[in-house]
């Protein structure tokens, strides 16, 4: 199906519309910053530079200050001890949904800086480093709320693993290329049987990472909404379900070969037969630092939706 840029504009200005409204009772009093850890993509010389270059010019400024790899013991300690009341995060939205798993329980906001490609969740560009940093001294910002879920992995009974989840918990098969089937219930109430490769279970989030690859809907990242997208399904339902942040969904895997369970990307944990993933609204929530209007990311989207310049770059 092609779709006219008319209707791709007529559809930008509705949902900016809306965009506009959620905001106005959303937007969070910011706090300036007076401690500042600065945390590099691993796998970026670069971003390990601009990292050192950050930390010098918030020391200059008389700022207590961290820079490291975002994997670094010492960083993430204190972070999670709420040493710091800021992070900045250099990388791509890879490392910034790290970022999210870090920064979510102590409750420190995050400023992200681009140094990948496509950049869903980050405005503010590797060149413009400088004048955002002063921006965020003033107070010039605001701090976005992001939803996270919480899901859980059961098996015979006992809880194997537990993960908080900023863009979605794939539950499918593995390296094998036959679909599971995956039995569905909202709420406790049994909805469908999925015969598919995947069910993804996303945030709004996560909207537009692999749900949106699937065929799923885009949502407002300012929505507490948890939203259900198979992956070729095979003779079963095969539209996008949106439900209500308060809903919980358990999906039951029956399985005569491997399946797993994959979190944002992470490693993926295997499951047995009539093993379970439970997911529900988390009791976290990611708060990520802006400072253009609130409706950047729908100005932003038809030039993203446009291209894939991150094909085969992590980050």
């Amino acid at each position: 199906m092609v779709i006219s840029k008319s209707a791709i504009k007529r559809w930008i200005e509705a949902a900016q519309s809306i965009l506009s409204a959620i905001i106005t009772v959303m937007i969070i009093e910011p706090k300036v910053p007076k401690r500042i850890a600065v945390a590099a993509y691993p796998g970026s010389k670069e971003a390990a530079e601009l990292a050192s270059d950050i930390a010098s010019h918030l020391a200059k400024r008389g700022l207590n200050t961290i820079h490291a790899s975002l994997y670094d013991e010492v960083l993430r300690s204190q972070v999670s001890d709420g040493d710091f009341d800021l992070l900045v995060a250099l990388g791509g939205d890879g490392t910034m949904l790290r970022a999210g798993h870090l920064c979510a329980p102590p409750k420190v906001p995050i400023l992200g800086i681009n140094m990948g490609g496509l950049g869903f969740l980050i405005e503010v560009a590797q060149e413009d480093w400088m004048s955002v940093i002063e921006r965020v001294l003033t107070g010039d910002f605001w701090l976005q709320e992001r939803m996270m879920l919480r899901a859980e992995h059961r098996s015979r009974g006992r809880v194997v693993a537990a993960w908080d989840v900023l863009n979605e918990c794939t539950i499918g098969r593995g390296e094998m290329v036959r679909p599971v089937r995956l039995l569905a219930e909202i709420d406790g109430h049994y909805l469908t049987t999925y015969v598919a490769d995947a069910l993804i279970v996303a945030t709004p989030t996560g909207s537009t990472a692999y749900a949106l690859a699937a065929g799923g809907p885009i949502l407002p990242p300012e929505l507490r909404n948890i939203l259900l997208v198979p992956v070729a399904p095979h003779l079963s339902v095969d539209r996008a379900i949106v439900l209500h942040e308060g809903s919980w969904v358990r999906v039951i895997v029956r399985t005569t070969h491997q399946a797993t369970v994959c979190v944002d990307g992470q490693v993926p944990m295997p499951l047995r037969d009539r093993d379970q993933v439970d997911v529900r609204a988390s009791e976290h929530t990611v708060h990520f630092v802006r400072i253009y209007e609130p409706d950047y990311f729908y100005r932003n989207l038809t030039s993203r939706m446009k291209q894939n310049p991150t094909a085969g770059v992590d980050g």
